[in-house]
């Protein structure tokens, strides 16, 4: 077998999910999984999302010169729309059966990728809900946060807090100053536990709701940390009125020519993984 299919065959093959570890995320709301992708894999594909961050890249101005959000990391998103090579990646079987399987669905629809990588020197990254962007009429969002290169602990994963998601929609705030201090006083008054897992190895991946809470350190060190984001959308799940302007751009961005009531099914939005015989799979 050539080392690509080989590769192609692994991004198809189910990762064993233990019941136990189903339960922690329904529990929690977050789930840290080890050895998602292989060496192999990565080594196929990190050069292919490096070459896209850096074409994609807008942001040139120093650190200094930016705001809280801009601090926290460079966002390249749907890297899967301009290169095929990375959408095998983005698209892969592997990756989506496991969100399909943590939330207890038959079957998962791409909301959107992003690579998110935090420059050294990069500031923390906000409290916050990723849902509050989201118009999607569901409680079953995922997100699959996988660094490709090791990362030591004092950059590390981020932090849950666990047990958020069964809350909802708890603040419209977005990611900012404002955000990180009202919702931390909120975690410490709600006496919400929190957790993070510490270093990661790259191929690892967490897992979180898309109600979940969780911030992030900055990189004290002097290496990129580089991570790949993939969200996650229940089948079956329709738009829902946006109720916000940051709700209305993703609509149009990530669901175009969707209207609300309308099953999230745009070309934007393929179905990746589905436990019918006939669900569409790519890799």
């Amino acid at each position: 077998m050539s080392g690509n299919v080989q590769i192609d065959a692994e991004l198809s093959r189910s990762y064993p999910l233990r019941d136990e570890q189903i339960a922690s995320y329904r529990e929690d709301g977050h789930l840290l999984l080890k050895e998602v992708a292989s060496p192999a894999v990565l080594g196929q594909y990190r050069p292919l999302i490096l070459e896209e961050v850096n074409l994609m890249n807008k942001e040139k101005r120093p650190l200094s010169e930016r705001d809280t959000y801009g601090k926290a990391f460079l966002q390249i998103s749907n890297l899967w729309e301009r290169n095929e090579a990375v959408q095998r990646f983005v698209f892969a079987r592997r990756f989506a059966r496991i969100a399909a399987e943590l939330m207890g669905v038959s079957g998962v629809r791409m909301y959107h990728d992003q690579a998110l990588f935090k420059e050294p020197g990069g500031g923390h990254t906000p409290w916050h809900q990723d849902q509050i962007y989201w118009p999607v009429d569901t409680e079953h969002t995922i997100t699959l946060w996988m660094p490709l290169v090791d990362v030591p602990a004092e950059v590390g994963s981020m932090t849950f807090a666990s047990g958020s998601q069964k809350r909802g929609y708890i603040s419209k705030l977005a990611i900012s100053d404002q955000s990180h201090k009202t919702l931390a006083q909120y975690i410490e008054a709600e006496k919400i536990p929190t957790f993070h897992y510490g270093a990661m190895s790259a191929g690892d991946a967490t897992f979180h709701a898309g109600w979940t809470l969780h911030s992030a350190p900055g990189n004290p060190t002097d290496r990129m940390r580089e991570v790949m984001t993939i969200i996650y959308v229940a089948d079956g799940t329709k738009v829902l009125e946006p109720d916000t302007n940051a709700r209305k751009n993703d609509l149009a961005r990530w669901m175009p020519g969707l209207q609300p009531g309308d099953p999230i099914n745009s070309p934007l939005n393929p179905l990746v993984y589905s436990a019918e015989p006939e669900g569409f799979s790519f890799g």
